[in-house]
């Protein structure tokens, strides 16, 4: 027979058998989680903490915005930030800007050497209307960009100062005063540019005799460049735009000019140019916009100049030409802009063109003169660049012998419908 347990001891085991048998771990059968409502732990942690954060840009470059007045309240990556004026890349952890534009400053916005340090990853940098005072440009900056714009901004700045930035590829410089004895000494470095605008920047000297063969591009129009056109510029075989307009260029316009045979743009305008117009003009292709206007030119219109199909825009107004106007009337409906008047040697052939057109200019007369303007029939008229021949005039001047190509009949139909605005 088995002792029995002290009473105490039988107390002892009642009151702890409950939590004894809590702590064994039995075997439980698997239990299905619920499909409609999954567990927190399988929420990815990038979501919530993307959402909350203010920015994905590096917090460097944050901060130099937030000392250039930009705003940052919103993600300056962002597609719609501050109208596109910072374009960042896709980098990660945290992106970096590539393109930045500064337009209308305030007075308090000061560009500061460790912003722009901090900006380094800059490939593209525009100042618009920003008169902010120049400053050094660290090497960081000056290695990465590849354009800079800075129209009315920076108060001056020094052709030794642009010249540092000798990995651009476009740069355009307006209604900004720089100080260099002439466009070399900005230039002289710079092998990698495409794109050259240097105007209304009292830019003085002549024009260099060495350009890299790369531009496509040329504008340094309204400054007061001296000299002639050196054969630099007429080398430039992929050069598509040049405006020289609005400088003390004299000397007559060089025969290799024909040699720029991907010129789309070409304005000599506003200069001292003398001599005759080139023939060799004739021979660019793709030509659409010609100026001449305002210079010295003298001689007669090439002929060829109206078998250039891509022309749109002629302007030689201003000038000492002199001649019968080779043109015939289907050449002048599809330009949209011809300007001849202040050539007052130079006349039409109005049996091939309409004195309805309002060239500017006088008939001819037999002798291949221009002829004198009628006289007004107001007292009040007074707009003598008008020479509207009446049909009875054209039939009496028919009869007689006119230089100039005469296979095309003044047309009786209606007249020549483009606006004659454009035409002066």
């Amino acid at each position: 027979m088995r002792p029995s347990l002290p009473p105490f001891l039988l107390i002892l085991l009642l009151l702890f058998f409950p939590t004894i048998t809590s702590s064994v771990s039995l075997p439980q059968p698997p239990t299905p989680s619920p499909t409609s409502s999954p567990s927190p732990t399988k929420t990815p942690p990038s979501s919530s903490s993307s959402s909350s954060s203010p920015s994905t840009l590096d917090p460097k470059q944050l901060r130099a915005l937030q000392s250039l007045n930009i705003p940052t309240s919103t993600d300056p990556c962002s597609p719609s930030s501050s109208r596109n004026a910072t374009i960042c890349d896709s980098s990660k952890p945290f992106r970096h800007i590539v393109s930045l534009r500064l337009s209308n400053c305030s007075s308090y916005v000061a560009l500061s050497y460790t912003a722009l340090k901090s900006l380094s990853t800059l490939q593209s940098l525009q100042l618009l209307n920003c008169p902010v005072p120049p400053i050094r440009f660290p090497p960081e900056l000056i290695a990465s960009l590849r354009s800079f714009t800075c129209i009315n901004s920076l108060h001056k700045v020094s052709g030794t100062w642009l010249s540092r930035l000798e990995n651009l590829t476009d740069l355009t410089v307006s209604d900004v005063l720089i100080k260099a004895s002439g466009p070399y000494v900005i230039l002289g470095h710079m092998n990698k540019l495409k794109s050259l605008t240097i105007s209304r920047a009292n830019l003085s000297g002549s024009l260099p005799r060495y350009i890299h063969s790369n531009l496509s591009h040329i504008d340094f129009s309204g400054n007061q460049l001296k000299g002639s056109i050196p054969p630099s510029v007429t080398m430039l075989d992929s050069l598509e735009f040049l405006n020289l307009s609005s400088n003390a260029l004299h000397g007559e316009i060089p025969a290799s000019i024909g040699n720029l045979i991907s010129l789309q743009n070409l304005s000599l305008a506003s200069n001292s140019f003398s001599g005759s117009i080139p023939a060799s003009i004739s021979a660019i292709p793709d030509l659409v916009h010609l100026d001449l206007s305002s210079n010295q030119l003298n001689g007669t219109i090439p002929k060829f100049i109206s078998e250039m199909k891509s022309l749109r825009y002629l302007n030689l107004a201003n000038n000492n030409l002199h001649g019968v106007v080779p043109f015939n009337l289907s050449f002048v409906k599809k330009l949209a802009v011809l300007k001849m008047g202040g050539n007052s040697n130079l006349c039409y052939n109005h049996s091939v063109l309409s004195s309805k057109l309002k060239l500017g200019i006088a008939p001819c007369d037999k002798y291949g003169m221009p002829m004198s303007p009628p006289p007004s029939k107001d007292s009040y008229a007074d707009d003598s660049s008008d020479y509207d021949d009446s049909d009875e005039d054209d039939d009496k001047h028919k009869k007689e012998h006119h230089h100039g190509p005469n296979k095309y009949p003044k047309s009786k139909s209606k007249p020549y419908s483009k606006p004659l605005s454009a035409l002066f």
